[in-house]
């Protein structure tokens, strides 16, 4: 994953309403929610989180499906999988191991 892919993403996260709507498409699984069912989840108000939605389906962090006059919205847990391992792949890289201290006393 570039840098601008996960800046993106995690951008788009930077938001307490967004973090909310994804955290509760992740609960929801693969079969997603309409919107109703997330506003009633979350209790954001239809126009702000047709918003939020927007911003967090053009970061690729949620994918939209049409069925009939009826929008779903899942997290895409692939994307979600990347941005895990984008930020974790260097885990303790740089990490000092502790050196034992003599005790002189």
């Amino acid at each position: 994953m570039e840098w601008e892919h996960a800046a993106g993403g995690f951008a788009a996260m930077g938001s307490e309403a967004r973090l909310a709507v994804l955290r509760c498409l992740v609960r929801a699984g693969e079969g997603g929610l309409m919107v109703q069912d997330i506003q009633a989840r979350t209790g954001i108000a239809p126009s702000t989180l047709a918003h939020h939605l927007k911003l967090l389906a053009s970061a690729g962090l949620i994918l939209q499906r049409k069925e009939g006059r009826s929008t779903y919205n899942t997290a895409d847990y692939a994307q979600l999988q990347r941005l895990a391992e984008f930020i974790l792949s260097e885990c303790c890289a740089d990490d000092v191991p502790v050196r034992e201290v003599a005790n002189d006393g």
